[in-house]
C-alpha cells in the first residue's frame, strides 16, 4: 500500500472540520513531520488563523506513534478532544487505514474521588471522617453544590471537574477530591475497581494521541516519576506560557495557616512528642511570619532559618512515625494517614527548600490583607530542569502566535534551555533585528534570559538540533490594523493619576462608539479607568472582577457599544472576531514590577553574568504581553481596527523597536488625529449590533 502524501492528509483534515487550507498550515505541517522523522526540536510561530492544530495533529498522527499534546487553557484542550481531533481521526482514516485512539490526562485532583464522596473527608480538628455533606447546610450555596455532585457522580463517565456545569468552588470540589498525594492508591482503595482518575490513565495508555495541560506536563518532569504514557513525541501548544506555567509547579509555599492545618493532622496520629515538637516548631514559624514584610530574602535571616530547620526536622520525625505506627481506633484509618503524611511532607519539603539557601532558588515573603503572609520560594530558572528533561529522548514541537520575540526565536529558546538556533526561517540565516541590536536588545543579551547564573553551559553542547520557524499569518496586518502611540503623552509614572491618559482614553473610545478592550497593567489602573469613563461616557463599562471572566466577555462580545477593561487574564484571553472589538488599548508598556522578587531576581542575575538584565528579562516580559494582547484585535479575515499604547516610550526608548518587532506587522502612526478618524470610520461601517 502507498504511504499517504502529508498534502492529501492535510487537505482531508482541512476539508473535514469545514476550514481552509493555509500556505502557512501547509509549511507548518511539513516542518513537523520533518522533525519527528529526524528527531529534532522545533519552534514554529503560527499565527492566529493559521490552523496550527491541524499543522501538528495531521503529520503526528501520520507518524504512528504515540503523541503527547499540551496546552495551557482548558478552551484549547476541549477544542482538540471535542472538535479537531475525533473529525481529523475520521478524515484520515480511509488514507490510514487505521483510526487512532485519543484521550484526555489530567492531574489526579481534576477527578472526582468516589472514596471523599461516599466516605467523607478526613477533619482537621479531631480524628476520624468529616460528613460535609451532613454539616453543610441543604440551603447554603455549599450545601447545594454537594448534593449536586452526588448526583452528578452517578451520570458522568469521566468524573471530570470541567465536564460539571455550572461548576463549583475550590472550597466545594476540595470536599470531593484528592491530589495524588493523598490518594490511598487504587489497589488499597475499595473503589479502586470504579476510580475516574485511574480509568483515564488507562485510557491514556492506550491512547494514540494523549491530550494534557502545562501543569501535568511540569509534574512529570519535575517530580522524576512518570505521570505521563512514555511517548516519541511531544507537542507543546500555547507554548508561550510553558515557562510560567513550569515555574509555577516548581513554586514551593508555606503559611501559618497550611503549617498548623498539617500539625492538626499528623499530630493526633503520631506519639505525644514528636506531636509537640512539631506543634512548637509551627509556633515559631508563625511568630516569625507575623513580623514578615513583603519583599524577596537574598539571604535567610538567622531566625527564619533556625525555624525552618526546627519544622524540618520536626515534619521529618513525624513522617517516620506515620508510617511506623497504627491505630485501628481511627476511622478509615489509610485516609486519615495519607491526608496528613502528604500535608507534613509539604511542609517538610518546602523548608528544607528554604532552609538550604540554593543560589539556585529565589524565596520572598508575600502578605495578602485576607490570608495573612506567606513564604514562597521558586526556581530562578527553569531553563537546566527543561533542556534535561523536556527535550531528552523526544522531539519535541513548541507552537504559538507569539515565539519570536524582538525579530528572532533565541530568547524564547533560552528560557526553554535550548541553545542559540543555528538554522532559521525558512531554512535561510537570519540577520539579526536591527531594533534589537541597537535598542540595548542584542541577540545576546536576549540569550542569557533564563539561563542559569553559571558559566558552565557544558549541556548545551549536547543539546539535540532545533529549528525555528516563522509561518505568518493568513491575515494582512498592514490593512487590517492600526499600531498608535500616544506619543505626545506624558511618560508613565509608578505611582498617581494619569490625567492626560484618561483624557486621550476618553476620546479614543468614543470615537470607536464603544467596542474596546482595555489592557491594563494593574487592577488599581484598570479600576481608576473604568471609573472615569463611566462618569463620562453613555456606554457601558465592564471591569474584569465584577462579574465572572466568562460572562464578562459574553456580554462584550454581544453590544457593539460595551467596552471591557481588565488586566493579565485580558491580555491573553479574550477572542471576540467582528465589529465588536475595533479598539485594544494598552494603558502602559506591561513591564514586570521593579519590587516583583522572581523577576528582579532574574534580572539581576542575567546581568552578573555579563547580560542585559533589563531587554533580557523586564522587556522580552512585556514583549510577550504586547504581542499577546495586540493579537486580541485581528481574529478574523473581515476584522478591522485600532491597537492603541497610550505610553510614548513605545515610541521614544531604544527598547521600542524590540517591543514593536514582536507585535503584529499593524501600519504604525503617532497622529492622533489620523487614528480618530480611522477609528469613527471603522465605528460607521460596522454593524450596528455587531
Amino acid at each position: 500500500m502507498t504511504k499517504p502524501s502529508l498534502s492529501d492528509l492535510l487537505h482531508a483534515a482541512v476539508t473535514a472540520v469545514g476550514g481552509t487550507e493555509r500556505p502557512g498550515q501547509v509549511t507548518m505541517a511539513e516542518a513537523v513531520a520533518e522533525a519527528i522523522d529526524d528527531g529534532s526540536h522545533l519552534l514554529v510561530q503560527a499565527g492566529t488563523g493559521t490552523g496550527k492544530s491541524l499543522g501538528y495533529l495531521v503529520p503526528s498522527l501520520a507518524h504512528g506513534e504515540r503523541v503527547i499534546v499540551a496546552t495551557a487553557t482548558l478552551a484549547l484542550q476541549r477544542q482538540l478532544v471535542e472538535r479537531d481531533l475525533p473529525r481529523t481521526v475520521e478524515a484520515l482514516h480511509p488514507q490510514l487505514r487505521r483510526r487512532p485512539q485519543f484521550a484526555m490526562l489530567k492531574g489526579r485532583s481534576n477527578y472526582l474521588c468516589l472514596h471523599r464522596l461516599h466516605e467523607g473527608a478526613p477533619q482537621d480538628e479531631e480524628e476520624g471522617l468529616f460528613d460535609v455533606f451532613e454539616s453543610a447546610a441543604p440551603t447554603s450555596k455549599l450545601g447545594q453544590d454537594l448534593l449536586r455532585m452526588r448526583d452528578w457522580a452517578d451520570e458522568t463517565e469521566t468524573g471530570d471537574r470541567d465536564a460539571l456545569t455550572p461548576g463549583v468552588s475550590d472550597r466545594a470540589w476540595a470536599q470531593v477530591s484528592v491530589t495524588s498525594r493523598e490518594c490511598l492508591g487504587a489497589s488499597k482503595c475499595a473503589y479502586g475497581a470504579e476510580c475516574f482518575a485511574e480509568a483515564a490513565r488507562e485510557r491514556a495508555k492506550l491512547a494514540d494521541v494523549v491530550v494534557t495541560n502545562h501543569a501535568l506536563l511540569a509534574i512529570d518532569a519535575i517530580e522524576g516519576a512518570p505521570v505521563l504514557p512514555s511517548h516519541e513525541v511531544l507537542v507543546v501548544d500555547e507554548a508561550h506560557e510553558l515557562v510560567s506555567r513550569v515555574t509555577g509547579a516548581a513554586t514551593g509555599e508555606l503559611t501559618p495557616g497550611g503549617v498548623n492545618r498539617a500539625v492538626r493532622r499528623a499530630a493526633k496520629l503520631v506519639n505525644e512528642k514528636a506531636g509537640d515538637a512539631l506543634q512548637t516548631a509551627a509556633e515559631s514559624f508563625e511568630r516569625i511570619m507575623e513580623l514578615a514584610l513583603p519583599g524577596r530574602l537574598e539571604e535567610i535571616p538567622e531566625d527564619l532559618a533556625y525555624a525552618l530547620m526546627s519544622l524540618r526536622d520536626a515534619a521529618r520525625t513525624v513522617i517516620t512515625a506515620l508510617g511506623n505506627t497504627r491505630d485501628k481506633s481511627v476511622q478509615d484509618e489509610d485516609a486519615v494517614r495519607k491526608q496528613a503524611l502528604a500535608s507534613i511532607e509539604n511542609v517538610h519539603a518546602v523548608a528544607e527548600r528554604v532552609a538550604a539557601a540554593s543560589e539556585y532558588d529565589v524565596v520572598w515573603y508575600e502578605r495578602h490583607d485576607r490570608f495573612g503572609a506567606s513564604l514562597r520560594v521558586a526556581p530562578l530558572s527553569v531553563s537546566g530542569l527543561l533542556r534535561e528533561k523536556l527535550f531528552a529522548d523526544r522531539s519535541v514541537v513548541l507552537t504559538s502566535a507569539t515565539l519570536k520575540l524582538g525579530g528572532d526565536f533565541n530568547g524564547v529558546a533560552a528560557s526553554l534551555g535550548l541553545p542559540p538556533e543555528s538554522a532559521v526561517t525558512n531554512g535561510l540565516p537570519s540577520p539579526r533585528n536591527r531594533a534589537a541590536r541597537t535598542g540595548d536588545a542584542s541577540s545576546e543579551d536576549a540569550r542569557t534570559d533564563g539561563d542559569e547564573p553559571t558559566a558552565d553551559d557544558s549541556s548545551a553542547k549536547t543539546s539535540p538540533p532545533w529549528k525555528g520557524l516563522d509561518v505568518g499569518s493568513p491575515f494582512e496586518y498592514r490593512k487590517q490594523g492600526i499600531l498608535y502611540v500616544a506619543r505626545h503623552l506624558a511618560q508613565p509614572g509608578r505611582e498617581g493619576s494619569r490625567t492626560d491618559m484618561l483624557d486621550e482614553l476618553a476620546e479614543l473610545v468614543e470615537a470607536a462608539g464603544g467596542r474596546t478592550l482595555g489592557l491594563f497593567s494593574s487592577m488599581r489602573g484598570a479600576q481608576a479607568a473604568a471609573e472615569a469613563l463611566r462618569g463620562r461616557l453613555d456606554m457601558p463599562i465592564l471591569l474584569q472582577g465584577e462579574e465572572t471572566l466568562g460572562e464578562l466577555i459574553r456580554s462584550f462580545s454581544d453590544d457593539a457599544r460595551t467596552c471591557l477593561f481588565g488586566t493579565l487574564s485580558l491580555w491573553q484571553g479574550v477572542d471576540v472576531p467582528g465589529a465588536n472589538c475595533q479598539l485594544v488599548v494598552m494603558d502602559r508598556i506591561p513591564f514586570p514590577r521593579p519590587d516583583d522578587p522572581l523577576m528582579s531576581a532574574r534580572q539581576k542575575a542575567v546581568e552578573e553574568a555579563g547580560g542585559n538584565g533589563f531587554m533580557a528579562v523586564a522587556a522580552t516580559h512585556a514583549a510577550l504581553l504586547m504581542a499577546q494582547g495586540a493579537g486580541r484585535l485581528v481574529r478574523a479575515s473581515e476584522d478591522r481596527g485600532v491597537v492603541a499604547v497610550l505610553d510614548p516610550r513605545l515610541a521614544t526608548a531604544r527598547y521600542g523597536g524590540f517591543l514593536k518587532a514582536s507585535m503584529p506587522d499593524f501600519w504604525f502612526t503617532t497622529d492622533r488625529n489620523q487614528v480618530r478618524r480611522s477609528l469613527a470610520a471603522i465605528d460607521a461601517a460596522a454593524p450596528a449590533t455587531g
